[in-house]
């Protein structure tokens, strides 16, 4: 089994490459991962702006395929000192990789996949707080 620290994210170069399947099956892992999700968050029904103001109030992590990392499934922005943790073992399962990453990675990334500037994620609640933001793959309609 691979670990954290010996996965690395995927590049821009490896996201400029991924094809139409990898789109289609990253759509179909970003819903599967959105109903894990619903079981302990509330997803808002609308989109938000992009969390990556100047203030650092946010963690970012990218969810990625297990079995091919250059697959992106979401990008997810967590409220820092968001307690309690989201149940990520429980959530991921062995078939999805979380991994930490900065600001800057994570914007990269999105705006590679998303390049619409802005109003690409969803917020997430716990006990109706906004605890955090994610996009979905599914959310894709084709790479910049």
């Amino acid at each position: 089994m691979l670990s954290a620290v010996e996965t690395k994210l995927p590049t821009l170069e490896d996201l400029r490459n991924l094809s139409g399947s990898d789109l289609a099956v990253m759509s179909k892992l970003a819903g599967d991962l959105k109903e894990r999700l619903k079981k302990h968050v509330a997803i808002d029904p609308y989109t938000a702006n992009d969390p990556f103001e100047d203030q650092d109030q946010y963690s970012y992590s990218i969810i990625i395929d297990w079995q091919h990392m250059k697959r992106v499934i979401a990008i997810i922005a967590s409220e820092k000192g968001s307690v309690p943790q989201l149940p990520w073992n429980e959530i991921l399962r062995d078939t999805y990789m979380r991994l930490p990453t900065s600001k800057d990675e994570a914007k990269g990334i999105k705006h590679e996949l998303m390049p619409k500037d802005t109003n690409n994620f969803f917020g997430y609640r716990r006990s109706t707080k906004v605890a955090g933001y994610v996009m979905f793959a599914s959310q894709i309609c084709g790479l910049n």
